[in-house]
This record gives structure tokens, C-alpha cells and sequence, in this order.
């Protein structure tokens, strides 16, 4: 079915008799286009989260004209538009701080200008959600392009992952097991190329669940950032986006509770990122959707993790994922936990998209009867310390920890924690629990990846390689070990992390899904009535703006008057 000229969007701009419509003609011309270009056709916005500071989108500016020559081939009009780039290993404090300010660009981009679909391009942590929150805030036709994952690693015999081998080989370094030179010779050997880490870390897991979500062309999460199947990839984009628009296949046509659930499922099962359960609540509020972490525990008892893909499985990554099947693969191992009579953007139903999809090869992505751990990734963990909940990855963790009691060693903030972790005064042993408040959402600011706290020298030593350690913060999905995180509410705003004093006694028990402060209640009150709030981060600015809306880490940490219900009209172009 194609659209009637008057009945796309961006005739308003472009297709009226009036003073409006002459002037965006002719400044239409000032760009140098014929009229027989664009009058009439379906007008596509590009997102590009391209920049020079962003290893993970640096080849997003090829791929760009890759989805414009799709567009043009199916009778489109791209226009592409520059947007935040989010580079998660540059920008500070932590793009989480950013994340809902590309959402709001997005939204407001997508709703002021003469766009009939998007085709939103990004891959890093937090772009993939910041797209698709704006994306469903304004509901037009829109597909999602992955960056893709980089090349594996190489270091001598060693073959790399991003993130996971940095944490692991740092710590060989703390722990006097290599030097400086086996150190230089790693940082030419970790990533070897664009795009985003190649471990099963928040980048894939996110672009994972944006494929299951159905918002982008099959297959599309895992294809290697440099493969030229990348690139036809995002021509394909290029050409469905045009279909989706002749159609009217709106956002939220696929953007359904059924959606989310598989999302969820998928995360779960290949053992992905705990950054996932703020992301996918965040966009699910976008899209109308109620989702809580209730919803991540009850499905993670259902799903196994069949993926056995770095650092929640012990040997491959995404450039072996990809080619023992994808994500449609990976599907077609569990199609009775999926909903699959929902459409995609490619398909009309979920059950056409994966339909003959393989696996070629089971111990990357395992069969259900050989699982890499007979539940989901990641574990909801409720108590008097986590009364709003938290999460821990427990299939990462070393397996005597996931029931173990300790005293806690507490640390007001990252910046005391670096300078005082080795501090023999703190008497830090292997059975104590390292605690870093004000990390939160607030705190942090931003919600910082601070939570994989280091192990104090002298254990790494020991060959001490986990422990126990709770936070208000997040943890690099490419991170390991058993760390309790998203502690809420934040102990900034006074929640009980803020109460917890070194020696008092933590018991973490994941199979009963508990975090106990074992201090009585009486003590707590006390505590609690001399607590006083910390000092204001940001007075002005963008800060202050998140400052004040921002939510806590089991809502998805979006901002308030964002994530409220309503609806915003159209502009009038006229």
C-alpha cells in the first residue's frame, strides 16, 4: 500500500498553497534538491549518534549513507540528523547523567520538523534507549539501526573481550601478576575496531532486546560493526522504513506489553546486563507500558540462559553468537516463552521473523537441556537495606557468595573509596561486604558504573578475586562478580544504604531473593533521625533540571514531566 501525498506528515511542510509551504520549497532548493526528489515521497530523519569522541559509532557516518541508499531505492527522502553521541567510555561523569537529554533531542527533533519515519542509529549503552524513549514519546514509524559489536580482542594467545578482560587483567596487574609492559601491549589489543564491546555487556544485550523488542530488521543486533553484512543491513533499514510509512506501522504498533515481555525474556536468557532492568522499565513507561522489576524476577524463574557469551558465560562473544545463529537463533530455542503473534517493523508477526531460523553451533547458544545456568541472568533482590529493590547478576558471581554473611566496610563516596581501599586501617578481609553509598541517581550524579568496587590489593595477592559489595550505583554490563546494585531508594535522598555503619552485619541470600541489614529497628530509627542530607550537586543548568525529576533506579530513572502520560500535538506548519 502506498500514501496518498496529502496524507504523510511532512505534507503540511511542504504540500499547501500557502506563504509556509512556498518558503519550505524554496529553502528546500537552497539545499540543493529538485522537486521531483522529495515532494510527495515519505521524508525519513536519520538519527546519527556519529562523533569523532565515539569509538563505538565512529563508522555510524558510512553507515548513514548505506540507509540513504535504501530510502532512495524504496522511493524515500533521508535527511540525516546529527544527535548526541553518548561515548560511555568518555564522557563524565557517566552518559547515564545524559541518557534522557538524547531522548528529549529525539522527541522534540522528530515532532519539529517534517518527518513522515525515523531510522534512529545507535548502539552504545545508553543511546539504544534514549532513541527509542523519544522515538515512543512522538510514535511515528520508526526502525532501529545497531551499531554492532567490534572485533574480538588479541593479546598474544589470548583472544579479548572488551570491558571483561580490562577489569581482569587490571586486577592481574594490582595483583603483581603482569607489568607495564604486557599492560601497553593490551591497550593496542583490546578493540581492535568500531563499534561497541563485543561481550555480552550493555551494548549487545540492549541492541539483543531492541531485535526482540521487533524495532529493527532480523538479525540486526549481532552482524559485526565492520562485517559488510553491516552495511546491507542498513540499507534494509533504509527500505523498510519507507514500507512502515506507507503502511502507518506507528511505534507503538510494536512497541506492545507482549513486546516488553519478550524483551525481558531475551535479556534474561542470554544472560545480559543489569543496566537492562532501568533501560527497559524507562522505555516501556515511554511506550505506555507498566513494567517493574517484579516482572524481571518472575520471568527470570522461567527463562534459562542459553548464551554462552562473556562475561555471564565463560568462552565466546558476539562475533560467535552471531554466527552460530543471532538473535533469531537464540529464539528459536524458546518460541513457547515468546509472544509471537506480535508484529516488527519487517514482519507481521514475530513467528515469521524467526521462522527457519538455526543454531550452528550449541555451545555457543546452548540447547535447553545443556543450559549455561537454569535461570534467568539476573536476580530481584528485596529487604530492609533494599526496600524498592535491587538487582544482582548472580551468574557471574562466584557461587559460595550468593549466600554469605559479613561486616560491611562502608564508603561515603567513589573518591574516598579509591583513596582509602587499601587502607590496612579498614581491616578489609575476603568475608567483609564493601558498601558505596551516594552513587544513586542523584548521588552519583548520573547513576555512575562505580559498582564492580575494586578488591583491595592485598586479597588480589591472596588470589581473592570476588567479594561481596552493594551499591546505589550500576555496573558496566561487560563487568562481573557478585555485586549488588541499584540499591532503591538511593541513599542520597535517605534511603537505609544511608544508615549502614562499618561492622554492622549484611546478609545476602540470592535464592531467597534477601538483602538484610541485620540492625534492629530501633537502631535504624535512631540512625535515621540523625541523618542529614548531602549537600546539593548542581545549583543551575542541566543538572539541576535532573536533579529535580529525575526517578529512582526501579521506575527507570527517567525524568518526571517525561515519563508522566499526555500527549503533545502536532506543531501547525501552516
Amino acid at each position: 500500500m502506498t500514501r496518498r501525498p496529502e496524507d504523510l506528515r511532512s505534507h503540511q511542510w511542504y504540500g499547501t498553497d500557502g506563504l509556509r509551504s512556498f518558503s519550505h520549497r524554496a529553502r528546500t532548493r537552497q539545499l540543493g534538491y529538485l522537486p521531483e526528489e522529495h515532494l510527495g515521497k515519505p521524508v525519513i530523519a536519520i538519527l546519527n549518534t556519529w562523533s569523532d569522541i565515539n569509538p563505538c559509532h565512529v563508522h555510524l557516518r558510512d553507515r548513514a549513507q548505506a540507509v540513504k541508499r535504501g530510502v532512495w531505492q524504496a522511493g524515500g527522502f533521508p535527511l540525516e540528523f546529527p544527535v548526541s553521541t553518548l561515548s560511555e567510555t568518555f564522557q563524565k561523569p557517566t552518559p547515564m547523567l545524559y541518557r534522557n537529554m538524547l531522548a528529549m533531542e529525539t522527541e522534540e527533533l522528530l515532532r519539529s520538523y517534517p518527518v513522515d519515519g525515523a531510522v534512529l542509529m545507535g548502539g552504545c549503552d545508553k543511546s539504544t534507549p534514549a532513541l527509542l524513549m523519544g522515538a515512543a514519546s512522538v510514535d511515528l514509524p520508526t526502525v532501529f539501526v545497531p551499531a554492532g559489536p567490534m572485533l574480538p580482542g588479541h593479546w598474544r594467545n589470548e583472544v579479548l573481550g572488551s570491558g571483561t578482560d580490562m577489569w581482569k587483567y587490571w586486577d592481574d596487574k594490582r595483583a603483581g601478576l603482569i607489568g607495564d609492559c604486557e599492560m601497553h601491549e593490551l591497550e593496542s589489543g583490546l578493540a581492535r575496531s568500531p563499534g561497541h564491546c563485543m561481550t555480552m555487556g550493555t551494548a549487545s544485550t540492549l541492541t539483543a532486546a531492541a531485535e526482540a523488542l521487533g524495532v529493527t530488521v532480523p538479525g540486526a543486533s549481532s552482524i559485526p560493526a565492520v562485517d559488510s553484512g553491516h552495511d546491507r543491513m542498513a540499507a534494509k533499514a533504509g527500505m523498510t522504513i519507507v514500507d512502515l510509512v506507507h503502511r502507518d506501522r506507528k511505534l507503538s504498533a510494536v512497541l506492545t506489553a507482549e513486546a516488553f515481555e519478550d524483551a525481558v525474556t531475551t535479556v534474561l536468557g542470554l544472560g545480559g546486563s543489569t543496566n537492562a532492568v532501568i533501560h527497559l522499565i524507562a522505555m516501556a513507561g515511554r511506550a505506555g507500558v507498566r513494567l517493574t522489576l517484579d516482572d524481571f524476577d518472575r520471568i527470570a524463574r522461567t527463562v534459562p540462559v542459553l548464551a554462552n557469551v562473556r562475561p555471564g558465560g565463560r568462552t565466546y562473544l558476539m562475533e560467535d553468537f552471531h554466527f552460530a545463529g543471532g538473535l533469531p537463533g537464540f529464539l528459536s530455542r524458546i518460541p513457547d516463552l515468546l509472544h509471537l503473534d506480535r508484529p516488527t517493523v519487517s514482519h507481521d508477526t514475530m513467528r515469521e521473523q524467526i521462522a527457519g531460523a538455526q543454531v550452528h553451533n550449541d555451545d555457543v547458544i546452548r540447547p535447553r537441556d545443556n543450559p549455561v545456568a537454569r535461570e534467568g541472568g539476573v536476580a530481584v533482590l528485596r529487604g530492609n537495606l533494599c526496600p524498592d529493590g535491587a538487582v544482582i547478576k548472580h551468574i557471574s558471581a562466584e557461587p559460595h557468595l550468593l549466600k554469605h554473611t559479613g561486616p560491611a566496610v562502608v564508603f561515603d563516596d567513589y573518591r574516598t573509596m579509591q583513596r582509602t581501599i587499601n587502607d590496612p586501617a579498614l581491616e578489609i578481609t575476603a568475608d567483609s561486604v564493601l558498601v558505596l553509598r551516594n552513587a544513586g541517581p542523584k548521588g552519583g550524579p548520573g547513576m555512575p558504573e562505580y559498582g564492580m568496587l575494586p578488591i583491595p590489593d592485598h586479597l588480589l595477592k591472596q588470589g581473592v578475586r570476588d567479594m561481596v559489595r552493594i551499591s546505589d550505583a550500576r555496573m558496566s554490563g561487560t563487568s562481573y562478580g557478585a555485586c549488588v546494585l541499584h540499591v532503591a531508594p538511593e541513599s542520597y535522598i535517605g534511603g537505609p544504604l544511608a544508615l549502614v555503619r562499618t561492622g554492622d552485619l549484611i546478609t545476602l541470600d540470592v535464592e531467597a531473593r534477601t538483602l538484610h541489614l541485620n540492625v534492629d529497628d530501633e537502631e535504624l530509627d535512631r540512625r535515621r533521625a540523625e541523618w542529614t542530607p548531602p549537600p546539593t550537586r548542581y545549583e543551575r543548568g542541566y543538572g539541576a533540571l535532573y536533579n529535580e525529576q529525575i526517578t529512582q533506579a526501579d521506575t527507570g530513572c527517567d525524568f518526571e514531566f517525561l515519563a508522566r502520560p499526555g500527549k503533545v500535538a502536532d506543531p501547525y506548519a501552516g
